[in-house]
């Protein structure tokens, strides 16, 4: 059976959410489960959960519970990444705090703009030193990487370790689903072809029987049927002539159209959720609580399957059955018309020969000249990070889109630099030269 590490599991409802994932497929439900956390009140917690999951599921794994990251990483076949560094406090509250300060909104902060590069300058070194780490005592085992922003700490990875490792998120699947319900077709019923980067990629096609199904997403436009949470997408749909995988909350951020200052009714008309991120935390560190509750009272655990990628993959690896997922993995000749070697988000088959991306060949010259505009920024925020570099992070907040349309170059230079001296503070951003 195979030793699944989860590095970050008092991220205890995303971790019951793979654990119930992995222990549902007979083949995995004796696997060897290692959960490491730093925080022990969570760790504690989180080993609760998969106990009361593991009986739920009539599973019979090996479970053990950890704060040393080396024992849990020993052996492993699979590593799990899922964690926040620095959390809701303090780092989340700064990388939203600190630029509100300077008239910069933001809704997520978690993938690109100033507070995904933040995010990536104290979240990097983190990984890689895992990665180091499973260099040493899991060679051979595969990185399931969840941790945003996901193509900056994906291509970091890439650049510098030799460790396996896939980047994976909900949001191609999750999208297709949302997409399914607004146009009244069973996603069973759909397929679909989707590439581009995490958080920016684009349904190339998306179909039913050979049918195309995008003239009916137009009516949904056409009509004004698209939902009041997704106003974004649906407008960059129009503009651009394909659907877009992540959020509309998270895509108004990337982009330098939606979120002004001086516009407040853009940020009514299109329902933009600003500081929405800070409201999530909030909401889930109440959950988690409340999960700690019912498990003190010894209350019954429900349990259903997600739609994460996670538990297909070591499947298909270790059974050969052959399945498609989408995955975030080195730019090598993959999508022609963008930058080689960034991490692109593409289909990939897995089975027992492993994973194996799809090339995808050119995309619409309008969709990869828009994901440019996001990869200059990625590239110079791991280019920092690789090299400790301050002024690369000027560069990547210089060309970030949102940032460069709300301030001017002076301006941008002291938000950084307020920045880094509030995350150097707190000893968990390294710090630059």
């Amino acid at each position: 059976m195979p030793k699944i590490a989860f590095i970050g599991a008092g991220s205890t409802i995303f971790a019951k959410n793979l654990l119930t994932d992995i222990l549902s497929f007979p083949e995995l439900s004796a696997s060897r489960i290692s959960l490491h956390d730093i925080d022990a009140g969570r760790l504690q917690t989180s080993e609760a959960v998969a106990r009361k999951v593991a009986e739920a599921l009539g599973a019979r794994p090996t479970i053990e519970a950890t704060l040393d990251r080396a024992r849990a990483l020993e052996g492993a076949d699979y590593v799990i990444t899922m964690f926040q560094i620095g959390g809701y406090k303090p780092s989340t509250v700064i990388d939203f705090e600190i630029p509100k300060k300077y008239g910069l909104r933001q809704t997520i902060a978690d993938t690109l703009g100033v507070g995904g590069i933040m995010r990536a300058l104290r979240t990097i070194p983190v990984l890689l030193d895992i990665c180091r780490q499973m260099e040493v005592v899991c060679p051979h085992a595969t990185l399931l990487q969840y941790v945003n922003p996901m193509a900056m700490n994906c291509w970091a990875i890439h650049r510098v370790s030799r460790v396996k490792a896939v980047g994976l998120c909900h949001s191609v699947q999750g999208t297709a689903e949302q997409l399914a319900a607004d146009i009244g077709v069973p996603i069973e019923e759909i397929n679909y072809l989707c590439a581009g980067i995490n958080h920016m990629a684009f349904y190339l096609k998306f179909e039913r029987n050979g049918e195309d199904l995008y003239p009916r997403i137009r009516r949904v436009l056409e009509e004004g049927r698209q939902p009041a949470w997704n106003l974004v997408r649906y407008e960059v749909f129009k503009r651009f002539g394909y659907f877009v995988t992540e959020s509309s909350e998270h895509f108004s951020e990337y982009v330098p159209w939606f979120i002004k200052r001086d516009r407040p009714d853009l940020v009514a008309r299109f329902n933009i959720p600003l500081d929405e991120y800070m409201r999530r935390c909030e909401a889930q560190i109440a959950g988690w609580e409340a999960l700690r509750a019912r498990l003190e009272t010894g209350a019954a655990l429900e349990v259903n399957r997600s739609h994460e990628y996670a538990a297909l993959i070591i499947h298909s690896l270790e059974t050969g059955q052959p399945r498609v997922i989408y995955g975030n993995l080195p730019n090598n000749g993959l999508i022609d018309n963008l930058p080689q070697g960034c991490c692109v988000e593409v289909p990939v088959l897995v089975d027992k020969n492993g994973l194996q991306p799809t090339k995808i060949g050119n995309l619409p010259i309008q969709l990869a000249a828009l994901m440019r505009t996001n990869i200059n920024v990625q590239e110079l925020a791991v280019e920092a990070a690789l090299t400790g570099e301050r002024t690369h992070v000027y560069h990547a907040a210089y060309l970030d889109p949102h940032t460069a349309a709300e301030l001017d170059l002076e301006q941008i230079q002291a938000l950084v630099d307020d920045l880094l001296a509030a995350h150097e503070a707190t000893g968990l951003l390294p710090r630059l030269h």
